[in-house]
């Protein structure tokens, strides 16, 4: 096994240290009020300026900025064509289990509720993502319950090795792990890890994690470090849209990502907006998140970040994602299922959520071509990492 990577900055522990401090410090009601006061001033102030402050974000997710919402669009479209041209990257996940230790309130997969609980074999997970690969997908996500026991980093490891020569590009979406093991994933062929804080609400947080290792929210919070500390090529962060509010969500999670970005300057970097979809328990959404909504924190975050990619899932409806297209988000994912399995078995059951769009590949490129767009279904290729991956 090659060592760790080098840090690139002062020590690791006191790199997190400085986040964890620098979070406590506004707390998120400090952030809300930082919202709710922004002016129409502010916002204009925003629009017309080519760096945004945390300030400027602040008063672009404000109350005062829904008049502009047309204006956010347009500058939106203008930033996001500079810098990603007209391409839409696509992407599918692979769940690989539904087996969770932890209790969430607002999840399907949550320990507590009563599912079929599936683990996917090696040779049973190589061939749902060989189904995808059949289909045209370059880029696959590979994601799961939260339960070490049922799928660990020996495991992960194992599947990368299977996969990486056959995909560009393969993700992970499973419990935080320690950098040590991140790294050893980044050697196995893994490219990229994303894990959503769900709510940067410390209090919330507490509300809805009832049980099991997600309730420490500090390590959650310190985990893209970790993954960017053991070489990912990329981290992606979110929220979940509809626990928390979502105007002081999206200035924590710019806040978060401005630091991350300072901090690992060689890291690429996405936001995804996942808005609550009806799963298995009788959690209710505490906040409504509409669709007008969901589209000013995207402007806002694209005015805030030129460069950061951001993501819609087929969490959203088909008509959304298309009226979406070239205003601001840069990757889609297509023709999902969240059961283990159920690529290759269309009975499966146990989903964590249930799509919006459930179109397949060939129809969501259609539609985006018919629209001017390019579909992309590579933009990496594993050859640019062979040289630091393992056998």
């Amino acid at each position: 096994m090659q060592v760790l990577p080098p840090l690139k900055r002062d020590s690791y522990p006191q790199i997190l240290h400085s986040w964890t401090d620098m979070y406590k410090s506004p707390d998120f009601n400090q952030l809300s009020t930082k919202v709710k006061s922004a002016t129409v001033a502010d916002v204009e102030h925003a629009l017309t300026s080519d760096r945004l402050s945390l300030a400027d974000l602040a008063a672009l997710l404000s109350p005062a900025a829904d008049p502009y919402l047309q204006q956010m669009a347009t500058r939106s479209s203008e930033i996001t064509l500079a810098r990603f041209g007209k391409t839409t990257q696509l992407y599918a996940p692979v769940y690989l289990s539904n087996y969770c230790t932890n209790i969430c309130a607002y999840c399907g997969f949550s320990a507590d509720n009563h599912i079929k609980r599936k683990c996917l074999t090696l040779d049973e997970a190589e061939r749902e993502a060989l189904i995808l690969h059949e289909r045209g997908f370059q880029h696959i996500l590979l994601v799961s319950g939260e339960a070490e026991s049922a799928l660990d980093v020996t495991y992960m490891e194992a599947i990368a090795k299977r996969l990486r020569n056959k995909f560009a590009a393969v993700s992970i979406e499973i419990q935080p792990m320690s950098r040590e093991h991140y790294h050893r994933l980044f050697l196995a062929g893994i490219t990229a890890v994303a894990v959503y804080q769900e709510t940067y609400n410390r209090a919330l947080y507490k509300e809805v994690h009832l049980s099991g290792k997600k309730r420490d929210y500090d390590y959650r919070l310190e985990t893209p470090a970790r993954a960017a500390q053991a070489g990912m090529r990329e981290i992606g962060i979110g929220a979940l849209l509809g626990l928390g509010d979502w105007r002081t969500e999206g200035l924590a999670l710019g806040n978060h990502l401005q630091w991350l970005r300072k901090t690992f300057w060689s890291t690429a970097f996405t936001v995804s907006f996942p808005r609550m979809r009806p799963a298995t328990g009788s959690f209710e959404p505490l906040v409504n998140v509409s669709e007008r909504n969901l589209s000013q924190l995207i402007f806002a975050l694209r005015l805030f970040d030129h460069d950061v990619g951001l993501i819609v899932s087929t969490r959203e409806e088909a008509r959304y994602r298309d009226g979406m297209l070239g205003l601001g988000p840069t990757r889609y994912s297509a023709g999902s299922c969240t059961a283990p399995g159920g690529y290759g078995d269309s009975d499966a059951d146990a989903e964590q959520f249930s799509v919006g769009d459930h179109r397949s590949l060939d129809d969501v490129c259609s539609i985006i071509r018919a629209k001017g767009f390019d579909p992309v279904c590579k933009d990496w290729d594993s050859e640019f990492q062979s040289s630091q991956v393992t056998d």
